[in-house]
């Protein structure tokens, strides 16, 4: 079988491994690209693996940086470009169960693949397009099912991340975990607490933004991966609730966030920082959560203290929450505020000051409310109007 490899990154990734070849070693197109390639999904990095050793690449290329040599990965520059080359090999003693203590360079192709988490990942393409199928993934991909490669204790061991990417892509992809990868989750789930929080994070990120979470949703509850992620032992009840939503798939990783916080019921900020997110999404989430609590009936001032962006993601919450919402009447509401940020207010602090008014705790108060006045409408946001108010 071939596939079409006419995506400009295949295609400039092609003269590399040409030149692998012409020195006499294999190179081959391996990993997600393949797999996306074969899914028509759109390509993002695109991987090369070799049967050169990193010293054997770096005589090839007359420019490389040693990015990960000590796992045998080079990175070969190529008309300003970098392109990661790989060279086969093979894994032992994983001490962490997620990092291998010991790496050996191989030669042979299936000895790679053969440590690779599932089928569907455990493809190679060589540069005219040819699949290398060694474990059935191509049986898989047709069928939309997510196998490990060999023995599923063994990978799961291996890198107890791959726990994770399982649950992870079932939701992305809409493929189904097979029994005996799924079993074999359930019996290793306490892995998971030897990964990092970041990396259990990015996943389940993903997780919850894709187009069949919940199913991967309900993966992750019933092999017990949960009680291993921060803050969700005990929630079993709030993640069924998430899973049962069916609602469309998410565009925001914050709708995500807020859903869980308003489900569980727990601390927007604590929980976020638990699993280490960004300052960004901890206050956007913690902003969202704070406005879904008053929804569908929020009055002016909460829509005005959710801001935009907050706004918009409590509303689509809400929307998975009560298909009864009427989104469009929020949006208007929210659009419809005589400001929408205390900078579009027409009077601050220095005009007070110019009035009389002296700094102060008084300053404060007066402006905030006269804030919460324009914001109801109570007063036009019109400095005269306002002064005036003060002044009384």
């Amino acid at each position: 079988m071939k596939i079409d490899l006419s995506h400009p990154d295949f295609q400039a990734a092609i003269p590399i491994m040409k030149k692998i070849e012409a020195a006499g070693y294999e190179a081959y197109f391996v990993g997600g690209s393949v797999r996306d390639a074969l899914l028509g999904l759109p390509i993002h990095d695109v991987d090369i693996a070799s049967s050169a050793y990193p010293e054997e690449i770096k005589q090839i290329f007359p420019r490389t940086v040693d990015t990960g040599i000590q796992h045998g990965t080079v990175m070969v520059l190529h008309h300003g470009v970098g392109y990661e080359v790989t060279t086969f090999r093979t894994e032992s003693g994983y001490q962490d169960f997620r990092r291998p203590d010991h790496v050996t360079f191989v030669r042979s192709l299936k000895e790679d693949l053969k440590r690779r988490d599932f089928t569907v990942n455990a493809l190679a393409v060589r540069h005219d397009g040819t699949v290398i199928d060694m474990f059935d993934g191509l049986s898989d991909l047709d069928h939309k099912v997510l196998r490990a490669v060999g023995d599923p204790h063994a990978r799961f061991h291996e890198d107890a991340l791959r726990m994770m990417r399982a649950v992870r892509f079932q939701s992305q992809l809409g493929f189904a975990i097979e029994p005996a990868t799924e079993s074999a989750i359930a019996t290793n789930a306490k892995l998971l607490a030897k990964i990092s929080v970041e990396r259990t994070a990015t996943e389940f990120t993903k997780l919850l933004m894709g187009q069949d979470r919940q199913a991967g949703l309900t993966t992750f509850i019933d092999t017990g991966l949960y009680a291993y992620a921060p803050q969700l032992k005990g929630q079993v009840a709030a993640l069924r609730q998430l899973a049962g939503l069916s609602a469309p798939q998410f565009k925001d990783a914050a709708i995500g966030w807020t859903l869980l916080v308003h489900l569980t019921g727990l601390n927007a900020e604590k929980l976020l920082r638990a699993w280490k997110q960004a300052n960004d999404l901890i206050r956007l989430t913690t902003s969202a959560a704070q406005l879904l609590k008053q929804l569908p009936g929020a009055d002016a001032w909460a829509l005005y203290q959710a801001g935009k962006a907050a706004a918009a993601v409590a509303f689509t919450a809400e929307q998975a929450l009560n298909s009864d919402f009427d989104l469009a009447q929020a949006e208007a509401a929210y659009a419809a505020l005589p400001i929408h940020a205390k900078a579009e207010l027409a009077i601050d602090g220095k005009t007070l000051m110019a009035s009389g008014f002296k700094p102060g705790p008084q300053l404060g108060q007066t402006l905030n409310l006269l804030e919460r006045a324009v914001v109801f409408g109570q007063l036009p946001n019109d400095q005269a109007a306002l002064l005036a108010a003060a002044q009384k």
